[in-house]
């Protein structure tokens, strides 16, 4: 049986980049933004992992410029330390 070489590069940590890659901010369309309680959050990391657009970072802080506001980050926490607020104009202010 023909064995494969093992890869010479340790296998990534995490499947996403840091936040900061986005170039184009999301035009403050988003509807909906999440909030994090830290109290609940076991840094699990799942949020990082699933955000479709890397806005959360390996601290577990969210990049508002890009977020989409899709609620995966939400729906992928096992503890619920993450919901939704309202987005209004002073959320970020």
């Amino acid at each position: 049986m023909r064995r494969l070489k093992e890869s010479p590069v340790a296998p990534p940590e995490f499947t996403a980049f840091d936040a900061g890659y986005l170039v184009s901010a999301n035009g403050s369309w988003r509807s909906n933004y999440p909030v994090i309680d830290r109290q609940k959050c076991v840094r699990c990391a799942q949020c990082y992992l699933y955000c479709p657009d890397g806005t959360i970072s390996s601290e577990i802080e969210f990049d508002y410029d890009f977020c989409k506001g899709c609620g995966i980050c939400a729906k992928i926490c096992p503890v619920g330390a993450i919901s939704m607020e309202k987005e209004t104009a002073s959320s970020h202010a």
